[in-house]
């Protein structure tokens, strides 16, 4: 056991370094403030404080995990070895950085407590981002930083036992638009083709006339197709539907609708399927309630796992509104157009709420990926060129590669064959 000496032991201290060592790295861990017991102690062991004991492995702390609340931190982005680090350590430090705090920093999404003006639709800009603003958005950071120091910390105890995790690839299918133009009712269907007339668009009017007449099936429906892709891979697939009231955020099918509700179900039969919330949701926790409540009822299983309107997580009040309405997973934290990791990790860690400090019982699970951030590459190889990078970094720290796509843009008129871009990636990144 790696036993780590502190002078104060706290639930950021604690949250941070089981996540590294114990969910990151494998390797078992616990904690003394006695120096006796540090001393006496024959294994593998390191001082995280301000003031190393003698010669010993030794990170010096930064304050982050030994305050409360929010305050106003300086980030100066610094080098370890060709890695982005901060909250540097000084020369006597073994590591050149507080490895631990600019975990959390990170694990926390402490910047989104900071004041920040949100974006078109209340969420945290990418651009705020620490990552965004240092070009290292696109490197699951925080594990890079736990192997880096575990290779340390056997440089000097060779006998240090961790055990590896596997890497792992999850193709999440997002619903929020389930068809285009059928199933919508006689009402919204002359809405929307008046609508389409009213901005010329003659094409659509085709379309919307073609799928009403059942002369082709409608674009957004390629659930079945999905399903026998998936079959020939063996990978975690997903699909995450709308079930909610219309709105102007959500527009989907009605509820109510047998032919959406026989779908949803026949889905069910192939993969999991969870509840992708409604904008309204997000801030009414009795409507989120009610989502899950009817989608569960619908499909015969209990709905835990959830994905937020438009990635629109807002820390803490999201995790908080999950946990009450008794989720147990989220797949929101990402960002919808740009490609990278939002809290800086590709491994699931559970949420710590920072205005209680507690360690809340919600584990998210962070996206690579969201297919809207591929749509201005003109080419597969492109697609492939920053993709592959990602895939290799989460590959060599046995990550989680989590995809999202949409069956709109599966369906939609692009510039590329999306569908086939869609195989060609489940292919490429699956193993």
């Amino acid at each position: 056991m790696l036993l780590i000496f502190t002078h104060k032991i706290t639930n950021r201290l604690t949250y941070t370094a089981k996540q590294i060592f114990e969910k990151i790295l494998g390797v078992e861990m616990g904690f003394t403030t006695k120096v006796e017991e540090f001393i006496k102690h024959n294994g593998p062991k390191m001082t995280y404080s301000k003031q190393p004991l003698q010669n010993e492995f030794f990170i010096r702390s930064n304050d982050l995990l030994f305050e409360q609340g929010i305050n106003d931190l300086e980030v100066k982005v610094s080098d370890w070895d060709g890695l982005p680090c901060f909250f540097s350590a000084g020369d006597k430090s073994t590591v050149p950085f507080d490895v631990f705090s600019a975990s959390f920093f990170l694990l926390s999404r402490y910047e989104e407590y900071l004041p920040h003006v949100k974006d078109s639709v209340g969420r945290f800009p990418v651009k705020e981002s620490i990552a965004y603003q240092n070009d290292f958005l696109e490197l699951p950071v925080v594990d890079l930083w736990a192997y880096k120091l575990l290779e340390a910390l056997k440089d000097r105890f060779p006998d240090l036992e961790n055990k590896e995790k596997d890497y792992r690839f999850t193709s999440i299918i997002n619903v929020t638009t389930s068809h285009a133009y059928a199933m919508r009712g006689i009402a919204r269907s002359i809405g929307g083709l008046l609508l389409d007339l009213g901005n010329f668009r003659f094409r659509d009017v085709l379309d919307r006339f073609s799928v009403m007449m059942r002369l082709k099936k409608d674009p957004y429906d390629n659930f079945f197709e999905l399903v026998d892709i998936h079959k020939e891979f063996p990978i975690k697939t997903m699909f995450f539907f709308q079930f909610a009231k219309h709105s102007a955020h959500d527009k989907n099918v009605s509820t109510n609708n047998n032919k959406f509700r026989y779908l949803i179900k026949s889905v069910a039969d192939y993969s999991i399927v969870s509840l992708s919330t409604s904008f309204i949701s997000s801030y009414d926790k009795n409507v989120l309630r009610e989502e899950k409540k009817q989608l569960g009822n619908l499909i015969n299983r209990p709905i835990s796992y959830a994905r937020l309107r438009y990635n629109k997580v807002n820390v803490p009040a999201t995790y908080r509104n999950l946990v009450e309405t008794e989720f147990t997973d989220d797949f929101s934290m990402g960002y919808t157009h740009e490609i990278g990791f939002r809290a800086g990790t590709c491994t699931p860690f559970y949420f710590y709420d920072i205005n209680t400090e507690v360690r809340q019982p919600i584990k998210i699970h962070p996206f690579a990926m969201h297919d809207y951030a591929l749509v201005k590459y003109k080419s597969k190889e492109e697609v492939y060129e920053k993709m592959d990078k990602v895939y290799r970094l989460v590959k060599q720290v046995k990550g989680d590669f989590i995809l999202v796509f949409s069956n709109e843009l599966l369906g939609g008129k692009q510039q590329l064959d999306w569908m086939e871009l869609y195989q060609s990636l489940l292919k490429r990144y699956y193993v």
